[in-house]
């Protein structure tokens, strides 16, 4: 399944990365995100990404440093279990937003959308 990058930060580099497709989200979303990933990139010392998959679900990966040898994997899926249970509804939000305008149903949505906008406009009822 094909992913795309949201955002990242590298801990050793000490960068924040944001994919300028989806520069449109909300500024406070934004920054959310942004905070989540130098938090984590810091706290796991790695980098770590927040992505979505093409059917729009969010996804966490972690990339340890090459010379890392003692990069706790455990501690980070734990790490981001505790993130996915404390940030739910965000993470809940940008698959929706993710879905409703990079997908194939959302492209769908939106037209039904629109078509219902049209109709109550032309003075039906729907």
């Amino acid at each position: 399944m094909e992913k795309k990058v949201l955002a990242a930060a590298d801990c050793a580099a000490q960068k924040y990365f944001l994919e300028p497709a989806f520069a449109a989200l909300p500024e406070q979303i934004l920054e959310e995100v942004k905070t989540i990933c130098i938090v984590l990139a810091q706290k796991l010392n790695c980098t770590f990404l927040i992505g979505f998959y093409e059917n729009g679900e969010v996804y966490f990966e972690t990339v340890q440093r090459e010379d890392d040898f003692d990069f706790d994997q455990i501690g980070a899926e734990l790490e981001i279990k505790r993130l996915q249970r404390q940030e739910a509804e965000l993470f809940r939000a940008l698959q929706m937003w993710y879905t409703v305008f990079f997908t194939k149903d959302g492209k769908q949505m939106r037209e039904e959308l629109l078509k219902n906008v049209e109709k109550t406009d032309a003075g039906e009822t729907l």
